[in-house]
């Protein structure tokens, strides 16, 4: 398509991620489907420096730093048509503005699911391995642990409940298939029949709490998902049961989750904290049963330009006169992340 006739786009981002979601050999690809300035990254649409490239834009580039798309935002885009999002939830994005106007949006979710899951499915072998156990014990004894000391260590039929068919929970179920696992699944948009083609059997929370040996949770933080894992429900979790969180924090009750915690009962892995991160005084970073990592579950370094690709791909979709293949309806973000 003759440069003349390429639809106007714009980078709008906190300019640090750019390098890494699109490097060069992306830029070029973009390139030949938009009309673009590589060089003009707007994080502040009040910039008068950006008026002009904004006036004019059809599409936002967006991703993780990008200001809310208000109306106010709407109205210096006028020719906007279409935000396609490299990064995970348009949540704090986009508002009603957005879908009252027609625009048309597109995340690259599916592309950061995919180091989500991966993080989760380490974290599910490593502690069915007892690895931390194993490691805190070898640290303070510098002995080989005893048979009596690896009695229940091993991945061998161990009872994995997934909390949330989302996109990271369906990407962790097709990645825990090879495996000796006996896979549980909660969530309540999905029936017995389709939990069985995700290669996992359906069961209420309660009784997936109690019958999993490793939880892991991958539901939206929306209204009705906070604390979904109060007291009582964290009490259900058998003991020595291990609870892995790479979702968001709010999903758990943190005041009865550490109270778990401190008495040893349990043991988790929480890449996400509410609030996060946790105050410096917190046991958490101390207690050998907890492993704590700073929000990195999620595409890091390299893994951001898998993301970049996405949108690429969407924008040659575009220029090709195809429907968007990640495009996010306004009707799915009351149960989206």
């Amino acid at each position: 398509m003759p440069s003349a006739q390429l639809p106007r786009a714009v980078f709008a981002m906190d300019p640090v991620h750019l390098p890494l979601l699109f490097p060069p050999p992306l830029v070029t690809r973009l390139r030949q489907s938009a009309e673009i300035d590589p060089t003009l990254v707007v994080c502040d649409f009040t910039d008068p420096a950006a008026a002009s490239a904004l006036a004019d834009a059809e599409i936002l580039i967006t991703g993780w730093g990008c200001p809310r798309l208000d109306p106010e935002v709407l109205d210096a885009t006028p020719r906007l048509r279409t935000v396609l999002h490299a990064a995970g939830s348009v949540r704090s994005l986009v508002g009603e503005a957005v879908w009252s106007r027609g625009v048309t949006v597109s995340s690259a979710v599916t592309g950061n699911a995919v180091p989500v899951a991966e993080y989760t499915l380490a974290m599910i072998l490593l502690t069915g391995k007892d690895v931390f156990v194993h490691r805190e014990r070898f640290r303070r004894t510098h002995a080989q642990p005893t048979p009596a000391e690896t009695a229940t260590t091993g991945n061998l039929g161990r009872r994995i409940g997934i909390i949330g068919a989302s996109r990271v929970g369906r990407r962790l179920l097709e990645l825990l298939r090879p495996y000796d696992f006996d896979v549980l699944l909660h969530d309540p948009y999905v029936d017995a029949a389709e939990a069985v083609e995700l290669g996992a059997q359906l069961l209420s929370l309660e009784d997936l709490l109690r019958h999993s040996d490793i939880v892991s949770l991958h539901a939206p933080d929306i209204p009705e998902t906070r604390h979904m894992l109060d007291r009582a429900r964290i009490a259900l979790i058998r003991d020595g049961g291990v609870l892995i969180n790479t979702s968001r924090g709010a999903l758990i009750d943190h005041c009865a989750l550490t109270d778990e915690l401190v008495s040893g009962r349990l043991h988790a892995v929480l890449d996400v904290t509410e609030p996060e991160p946790l105050p410096a005084d917190s046991p958490l970073y101390r207690l050998p049963n907890v492993f704590l990592t700073p929000h990195i579950a999620g595409s890091l370094g390299n893994e951001l330009e898998r993301l970049g690709r996405i949108v690429v791909e969407e924008l040659e979709r575009l220029a090709d006169g195809l429907p968007l293949a990640h495009e996010v309806r306004h009707a799915d973000l009351a149960r989206m992340a």
